[in-house]
């Protein structure tokens, strides 16, 4: 639900918090009173768990990204075809009004003449 409230998709606000927990689990280590082997213990413990979780997420991560790249592409194809309509509707119009003003001009070379 947060997700749709503020246009962020599930993979970011995932990767947010666990970004957050990481740097906020290493601030605490750090500050933390242990010996400097047990906060390197803790810290690559830290490290492997985010790691593994990386890996996990990484083939939802493709998958989206991969989807977004094919909506880009299925994007850029209809604005291709919008453009190639507008040309074709410009061309038209372009048409018609030349057919108008030599109309016209036909029209005023009777009147004249007359």
């Amino acid at each position: 639900m947060a997700a749709e409230d503020s246009g962020f998709s599930s993979g970011a606000v995932a990767f947010a918090f666990l970004a957050g927990a990481i740097i906020g689990a290493g601030a605490a280590l750090l500050l933390a009173p242990q010996t400097g082997a047990e906060t390197r213990r803790l810290l690559r413990d830290y490290a492997e768990k985010a790691e593994e979780e990386i890996r996990e997420r990484l083939p939802e991560a493709k998958a989206m990204l991969d989807s977004a790249i094919e909506k880009g592409k299925d994007l850029v194809e209809k604005g291709k075809d919008f453009v190639e309509k507008g040309k074709e509707f410009v061309d038209d119009q372009k048409s018609l009004l030349s057919s108008a003003m030599d109309a016209g001009r036909t029209a005023m070379k009777k009147h004249r003449a007359s």
